[in-house]
């Protein structure tokens, strides 16, 4: 089998899942920012017009931003490689090269405490059931990040997680990625059968593994983070319903483990009642979820809006791939990072419902920057 982490370069898109991974390169076709039809139909006839040009087989990559009125990044490129995922890989990190120079936090923690208390009062009087805010941290080094091993740090420490490198366009001649490790399924489709796989309710890994356990049963038994988790499952179930002819859904969440972090999980799986609907339908139905946004979604996307000081840009939104038929896998665009030339902003969040603490909800988002802060060789508490 190709090393497809191995081959990966900037500029070309990498995607990987616990089943397969994925290698694209070139651009056959841009799927365009706007236009008459939904996105869901831009992307339909830009495979048509890929197809019609000569390729059989066209796949559309990229990822979908937080907010439906900023742009997508999505194309046919012109050669797609498959092969299984990553195996038998070290959990050693290489060396990133080039000196840390420091730390730019674009909101300042205590600016997010107050953010969290801001939300709260929305929560109490009865605006919001759920809302997630989010934080970013700006990282400067003394010499060009080396995408390729930071994304190789990525999939190695997480080999379960879905490792992803988008290349970015840019206005002047500086090379942008879009890099992460989402622990997220959204929505995978294969055939008639789709899985998603949402996730609602944190805390944060331990080194010793008695204290780690502790942590894991302590937050399946949290009455807060299981009603957090419950309004995500709620909101999905009632979505996909529609859909489905058939839709299993688990009693209850189950702990799932990254390298940073432990989340309350449901996998729930279901089979299509009209095999027409594509992933990517699908995905853009469901997009936002509470689980990066809140609840009800629009006063949740207002409050966003209101109380964080940046633009989230492709950060809470989507990333995978899609194929004519309808397959495909896009999971939600988390614990990652922006990087360009010798700088990185760094996104995280947290879920936010009646009985949070602001400064637990800020340490939250602290320990989620671990995944990337670890990928660069940094291993700070900001």
């Amino acid at each position: 089998m190709p090393d497809l982490l191995g081959d990966y370069e900037p500029g070309t898109f990498f995607f990987t899942s616990p089943t397969r991974t994925l290698l694209a390169r070139g651009v056959v076709r841009e799927v365009p920012d706007s236009g008459t039809t939904s996105l869901q139909g831009r992307v339909a006839s830009t495979l048509r017009d890929a197809r019609d040009s000569g390729h059989p087989n066209p796949v559309v990559v990229g990822a979908i931003p937080f907010r439906d009125d900023r742009p997508a990044r999505l194309l046919v490129p012109a050669a797609v490689c498959w092969t299984s995922p990553p195996a038998g890989l070290s959990a050693a990190p290489e060396r990133i090269t080039g000196t840390f120079t420091g730390f730019g936090p674009v909101s300042d923690p205590g600016d997010y405490v107050r953010g969290v208390e801001k939300a709260l009062a929305k929560l109490t009087a009865g605006e919001l059931q759920k809302i997630v805010l989010a934080r970013t941290l700006d990282i400067t080094m003394g010499a060009p990040v080396d995408v390729g091993r930071v994304l190789r740090n990525l999939v190695r420490r997480d080999p379960q997680a879905y490792g992803y490198a988008v290349d970015l366009p840019s206005g002047d001649d500086t090379a942008r990625t879009l890099l992460g490790a989402s622990p997220e399924l959204l929505v995978s489709r294969s055939g008639r059968r789709i899985t998603t796989n949402p996730l609602a309710g944190s805390a944060p890994r331990h080194p010793d593994p008695v204290v780690d356990r502790e942590r894991a049963r302590a937050l399946l038994a949290s009455d807060k983070d299981l009603r957090e988790h419950a309004l995500v499952i709620e909101s999905i179930v009632e979505a996909l319903r529609p859909y489905c002819s058939k839709l299993s859904v688990p009693a209850g969440p189950s702990p799932l483990s990254t390298a940073s972090m432990w989340h309350l999980s449901t996998r729930i799986t279901g089979v299509l009642d009209d095999p027409a609907v594509t992933s990517l339908e699908l995905a853009t139905m469901l997009h936002p979820t509470p689980a990066v946004c809140g609840t009800p979604a629009g006063a949740a996307r207002r409050a966003i809006e209101e109380i964080e000081s940046f633009d989230r840009g492709l950060y809470a939104g989507l990333v995978g791939w899609g194929d004519a038929t309808g397959d495909g896998e896009w999971v939600v665009t988390i614990r990652c990072a922006e990087i360009a030339d010798q700088t990185l902003r760094l996104f995280a969040g947290a879920g936010i419902v009646a009985g949070s603490v602001p400064e637990t909800e800020l340490a939250e988002t602290t320990a989620k920057f671990q995944t990337m802060l670890r990928a660069v060789g940094l291993d700070q508490d900001r």
